[in-house]
């Protein structure tokens, strides 16, 4: 049964749904991404898989380079993607799938269609891997991939913080959450 590692990317340094579309690490996500590396490297020799977004890539870079390997670009495990018509992303973000501390959470069958077919190809891809992976994604990709092999029907089940490792277990009856990663301490998603 391989093992999946889902590491969420570290911090930006710019906000989702800022000026920069696809920010690169900050000075501390760089920091963040080094320490992952060592703690994925404790871990085992694993395939690396990211989103094809800059933060994921830069993330991953750290163990990859240790590895000796070059990442996959997995674009089902990137990042959800905002209607084209919506103006501002992060409040789109905010409103679509509340995080906040006593906000009542959004149900998978209560988004857009589109988005529960998002959710569906996220699983997919973690499925079709066959040994111990690691997967540089999302906080969104996260709660769709863990809230689905939870059986939760809500949007958001917890908040990983950046650069936090949640585990996975693909079992013959699917995918399994063996343990959750760290949760941010402030509800600010970067």
């Amino acid at each position: 049964m391989p093992r999946l590692f889902l590491v969420r990317h570290a911090e930006p340094a710019t906000s989702w749904g800022g000026e920069a579309l696809d920010p690169g690490l900050s000075d501390l996500g760089r920091e963040q991404a080094e320490a992952a590396a060592k703690s994925l490297s404790a871990i085992g020799n694993l395939a690396v898989v990211s989103s094809p977004m800059l933060r994921c890539r830069e993330t991953a870079a750290p163990y990859a380079a240790l590895r000796g390997v070059a990442p996959r670009i997995e674009p089902r495990v990137s990042e959800v993607v905002a209607p084209a018509s919506v103006q501002d992303r992060r409040n789109w973000l905010r409103e679509t799938f509340p995080w906040d501390d006593g906000v009542v959470r959004r149900q998978w069958n209560d988004v857009a269609e589109d988005l529960r077919a998002w959710r569906e190809a996220c699983g997919a891809a973690l499925r079709e891997m066959t040994t111990d992976t690691v997967v540089f994604t999302h906080f969104i990709a996260i709660n769709a991939i863990v809230s689905a092999a939870s059986k939760s029907a809500e949007t958001i089940v917890f908040r990983p913080a950046h650069c936090s490792i949640t585990e996975l277990e693909l079992a013959s009856t699917g995918l399994r959450v063996v343990r959750l990663g760290g949760e941010m301490r402030s509800a600010d998603v970067r």
